[in-house]
């Protein structure tokens, strides 16, 4: 069952719908509520390899769904230090909860300090307003 609108506080969202949480230098990646829904039912999830390293607002990974195909944007940039094997297996498990259980991947970011370009969770749900 696909998961209500919502985009939590605690977390810091990019304009393409990808929301960050920051724990020190590592974060956590994944796609909001906003992303999921627009796509409809995901169907496959294709991760980058753990150790690979991007740089904020590149391409990651692909969401597949029966609409679309969506690349996955960095809201950071960092290296890839784990990928949710849980949402390659079954990628529903974004629809169903995409701040939790449907994290796409863990990073080590290059620098933290680049989060002063992304929104919190009141300037992301003015920004969904307006599309």
């Amino acid at each position: 069952m696909a998961a209500d609108e919502s985009y939590p506080d605690g977390l810091l969202y990019h304009p393409e719908h990808d929301w960050v949480r920051i724990e020190g230098d590592e974060a956590t990646f994944g796609v909001t509520w906003y992303a999921q829904d627009s796509l409809g039912d995901i169907v496959v999830y294709l991760p980058p390899a753990a150790g690979d390293a991007f740089e904020a607002g590149a391409e990651y990974g692909e969401l597949e769904s029966v609409k679309a195909v969506s690349g996955v944007i960095a809201p950071l940039t960092g290296t890839v230090t784990e990928i949710n094997q849980a949402v390659v297996d079954a990628p529903e498990t974004v629809n169903d909860d995409p701040y939790g259980a449907g994290w796409l991947i863990k990073v080590r970011l290059a620098d933290a300090g680049d989060a002063g370009g992304l929104m919190d969770a009141a300037a992301y749900r003015a920004h969904v307003a307006e599309l």
